[in-house]
């Protein structure tokens, strides 16, 4: 006989749990260990006759060869049938979501994992072994998970709970019987208990929390505390609860905690509690509520982790402006260090802030010589820099400001924004101020060793190793940064590597090249230098800088300073992360700006609101990132991407920087997809004026594939692999309008010529291509190719899409490959020809007697040449 059971005081998670457990054991026997939650009596007293569910007097233990837990492995929460737990003959199978305590018992089989709720982990089992559930039992499970999650709104709760439910939801759950269950109105006796609980709270400050102790005493046991205890966290809504209540002749003891620094679950362990860090409780036979009490408090001063503060948080050293500061000039920093904000100081002491909306409109009411005085927030407030971030952030809220001032002894500390303040609410990594390095943050460091390790080659691995001892000898830091740490943690190939240095970049660059025997190639004026390989490799050598932009789509100026500021300067935070290769520090990761966070959430997110003001190229760069690894424009970002799109921000780039990016997209295997995202952006009319997307789109949406089938064909790819996609997007254009792309470009005459000819040609060349009988035609249909550039070869094969015409097009290409000339223009030249537009033609003339069968051997070759030239044969 095998048994499944769950806690006394079963809740819905423990009844979700136990029915989901029957999917899996379906000959075991459900059992009810004691009393049910007033949840779950509402719910048996109408599923009795669905669920056959076993009271523990009705059961033989002595028949029981197996027992499932769930919810809970403690034996002192199973009842009587915790006598099965100490005979070493029956087989014990555990799933459970609260974390290992002393004395649970141990089983043949454990699933236990930090998830919201125990029944998330039995569903996905199911669901992996594909086992049908009905309507009525994802109604159940997602009853379990709601409950046990505070309907997915507490600390405990993770992604695969709403996975789990997600998945529910697909196979029928019913939200409405699930919110009918859950909302149901408290007793009287729940009603006289969450009286008494807030008429005896205390509230207590410890380690800079907020806490919050309510006790009670009840003659009989009242269920739903840990319901009572979640309301009275909303009402109060302070960093933790506590509530203790004696309830016949034991202490039920609940706590919540809303902050990381307290874990409850810690709290409540020398009670020999369970649950998470966010959510516990424990259970005290014949104890004392105010003894119980009095104990926590000394636990938590103990166990408690001083919170984080404004000192922690906080940007330092700030940029300040005076009074008498100009509006332009105070608009002119703001840009140079991308700051939202500034304080306005005088001598010493905080006089106002002056915030970018502030300065941006006065700038469009034509004030920008007027002092900043008249224009900054005057009634300022200050903070501490002990002042704990919870506090700091209901401060913010309550005044509506985006910045504070962190002061002490009326000296400017730095300065708080609210971006500083939700990177701690989203649990981001946050810096100490120091003047260098930066490397405190609220999670422990994350090193990616490994990663580099596995995604470098070694020789690659091996020169940044020497590379970090070289820079800790020099005193220097030195971080690999930008593209290299995305791609290392998305496992994308990548051979860019890029270093910065803390310190002088060029110094380090040449110390380096001499180190290792590689010519440096310096750039002064940007403080950056190139480590050249003997095999072309190349590794960029930076110092660390800032990058400001006088006025929008200007240029970058660039100033020394940390790798903070450097990697702020990026386009967007996933392109904004480095590793420090220092030997202490090396592969530690430094990610200022959650862009590891946007890689797993799969998002494109620009580092501050002017960005596509400041440079609008990167508009193009955030479509083809997000095309090539899969991504989504992060909301806001893509609003503030519209918006410089609707200002025609692109018109204010040289043409030669909206090139080098669409040059870029147009070598990625993703182009089409990239390009056809331009279109939906409506960015494509502001690249390609005068170009229909609708007319090309066919095209480009079949390009990739077609230029994979001639690679498939061992047909040689022309050098120039962005060409096919430059062809392909003019092809319907009239000749006028192609030439005006081309010279907005800055295309040269051949590749222009390129494009002219096909534009002229390539309608032709395919109905030929179509309509030719190929039987005995086959060198006159490759001559009509021919007469079109090797670039248009994918157009072609894009515009045909029946499969007999494909294997047509295969045997033309190939009839001309394989009968391609031996001689080239070095043999003319030999026969004394001036070099000019007269070798192409002699060559192509010579591949088509080669396909007329005139022509079949290097001699004949020669002899053709001779009379194409008009010359005698002299040797």
């Amino acid at each position: 006989m095998e048994v499944i059971t769950a806690h006394t005081n079963t809740d819905l998670d423990a009844l979700a749990s136990m029915v989901a457990a029957q999917k899996l054991y379906p000959e075991a026997v459900l059992v009810f260990p004691g009393k049910l939650s007033r949840n779950v009596e509402e719910f048996m007293s109408l599923h009795k006759d669905i669920f056959d569910i076993k009271d523990i007097k009705s059961i033989s233990l002595d028949k029981v060869k197996r027992i499932i837990l769930v919810d809970t492995k403690n034996p002192r929460r199973i009842g009587k049938l915790a006598e099965l737990l100490q005979n070493k003959n029956i087989d014990v199978h555990i799933y459970d979501h609260h974390h290992w305590a002393e004395g649970d018992a141990r089983g043949s089989v454990e699933v236990v994992e930090s998830v919201g709720a125990t029944v998330t982990l039995l569903v996905e089992i199911i669901r992996r072994r594909s086992i049908a559930i009905s309507p009525l039992e994802a109604t159940i499970f997602a009853l379990g998970i709601y409950g046990d999650t505070g309907s997915l709104l507490f600390t405990s709760t993770t992604p695969r709970d709403v996975q789990a439910v997600a998945y529910l939801l697909e196979n029928g759950a019913n939200l409405s019987v699930v919110a009918e269950f859950l909302g149901r109105p408290m007793t009287d006796e729940q009603k006289a208990l969450l009286r008494q609980l807030l008429m005896s709270a205390e509230r207590h400050v410890i380690n800079g929390c907020k806490v919050l102790i309510a006790r009670a005493t009840c003659p009989e046991f009242v269920v739903g505390l840990a319901m009572l205890t979640h309301t009275i966290s909303e009402i109060e809504r302070l960093d933790v609860i506590f509530t203790i209540v004696h309830m016949e002749d034991r202490v039920h003891i609940v706590a919540r905690s809303n902050v990381n620094e307290v874990n409850v679950a810690e709290i409540l362990a020398p009670f020999m509690g369970g649950g998470h860090p966010g959510a516990a409780s424990a259970t005290v036979k014949k104890g004392d509520i105010n003894e119980i009490a009095e104990k926590i408090v000394r636990i938590m001063q103990d166990k408690v982790r001083p919170p984080l503060a404004a000192a922690d948080i906080m940007s330092a050293p700030v940029k300040t402006v005076f009074p008498e500061t100009t509006i332009a000039e105070a608009s002119q920093v703001m840009m140079r260090y991308g700051h939202t904000g500034l304080p306005v100081v005088q001598g010493l002491e905080v006089v106002g802030v002056i915030s970018r909306r502030d300065v941006e409109k006065a700038t469009r009411h034509g004030l920008g010589h007027a002092p900043v005085k008249g224009f900054m927030t005057t009634n300022v407030i200050t903070v501490g820099p002990n002042m704990p971030v919870s506090e700091l952030r209901e401060l913010m809220i309550e005044n509506d400001i985006g910045r504070v001032p962190v002061v002490q002894d009326g000296r400017l500390l730095g300065i708080v924004s609210r971006t500083d303040v939700l990177k701690t609410l989203h649990h981001a990594e946050v810096k100490k101020p120091v003047k260098t390095v930066y490397v405190s943050h609220i999670r422990p460091q994350l090193n990616i060793s490994e990663y580099l390790r596995k995604g470098l080659a070694p020789e690659t691995w091996d020169l940044l190793q020497t590379a970090g001892e070289m820079a800790e000898d020099m005193g220097y830091q030195l971080y690999a940064a930008g593209g290299v740490v995305r791609d290392l943690l998305i496992g994308y190939g990548n051979l860019d590597i890029d270093l910065v240095v803390e310190g002088d970049g060029i110094t380090f660059a040449r110390t380096l090249g001499q180190k290792i025997g590689v010519k440096v190639r310096a750039h002064e004026k940007f403080g950056t230098a190139e480590l050249v390989f003997k095999d072309g490799f190349k590794i960029d050598v930076a110092t660390a800088r800032v990058e400001y932009y006088e006025y929008p789509a200007a240029l970058p100026k660039v100033e020394t300073s940390s790798i903070k500021q450097d990697l702020y300067r990026r386009d967007f935070t996933i392109n904004a992360m480095a590793v420090a290769l220092n030997t202490e520090r090396f592969g530690e990761l430094i990610d200022f700006f959650g862009g590891r966070e946007d890689l797993q959430f799969g998002q494109i997110r620009v580092l501050y609101n002017l960005s596509f003001i400041e440079d609008p190229t990167r508009i193009l760069r955030a479509v083809r990132f997000e095309q090539r690894y899969g991504m989504n424009i992060e909301p806001q970002t893509l609003n503030l991407l519209k918006e410089a799109v609707r200002q025609n921000m692109l018109e204010r780039v040289s043409n030669e920087r909206i090139w080098d990016e669409l040059f870029h997209i147009m070598l990625e295997p993703a182009a089409g997809k990239m390009l056809a995202r331009l279109n939906s952006l409506q960015i494509w009319p502001q690249v390609f004026p005068g170009v229909t997307y609708w007319e090309v789109q066919p095209v480009l949406n079949n390009l990739h594939q077609a230029i994979k089938m001639l690679e498939e064909w061992d047909c040689p790819l022309p050098a120039e692999q962005w060409l096919p996609y430059m062809i392909a997007i003019l092809h319907w254009s009239d000749e006028e309008t192609a030439l005006k792309i081309c010279r907005r470009y800055n295309l040269n005459k051949r590749q222009t010529e390129k494009i002219l000819v096909t534009l002229d040609k390539w309608g032709d060349v395919l109905s030929e291509v179509w309509r030719t009988p190929e039987e005995g035609r086959l060198g006159q249909l490759a001559q009509s190719v021919m007469a079109l550039p090797r670039e248009s070869y994918p157009l072609l094969l894009a515009v045909l899409d029946e499969d007999w015409m494909h294997q047509r097009l295969r045997r033309i290409l190939t009839a001309i490959e394989y009968n391609k000339p031996q001689l080239d223009g070095k043999y003319i030249r030999q026969l004394g020809i001036k070099p000019g537009p007269i070798y192409r033609q002699a060559l192509q003339a010579l591949w088509q007697a080669r396909l007329d069968n005139r022509v079949t051997n290097e001699e004949e070759e020669k002899q053709f040449l001779h009379q194409f030239f008009g010359l005698a044969r002299t040797d």
